[in-house]
């Protein structure tokens, strides 16, 4: 089982990596870009835990160590 994670900045909150890179893009000829948001991915492969307890966990993993619930939002995807 593989599970599939991707942690981004809320909406609120200014992401100064994203314009950093939405300003050299800009800087490269890329002028409709009207913004970036920098995130972080992560797969992480599961094994013999069902779908409903690994959910669980990695749900509870997500919001106490690989993601800062104040200022990140996740999406967590189980195959």
């Amino acid at each position: 089982m593989k599970a599939k994670i991707i942690i981004t900045p809320k909406k609120a909150v200014v992401d100064p990596q994203g314009k950093a890179v939405q300003n050299a893009l800009e800087h490269m000829g890329y002028a409709d870009i009207s913004a970036v948001h920098v995130g972080k991915y992560l797969e992480i492969e599961l094994n013999g835990a069902d779908d409903e307890t690994a959910r669980k966990r990695l749900d509870e993993a997500c919001h106490r160590f690989l993601s800062n619930p104040v200022i990140e939002d996740y999406k967590l995807e189980i195959e």
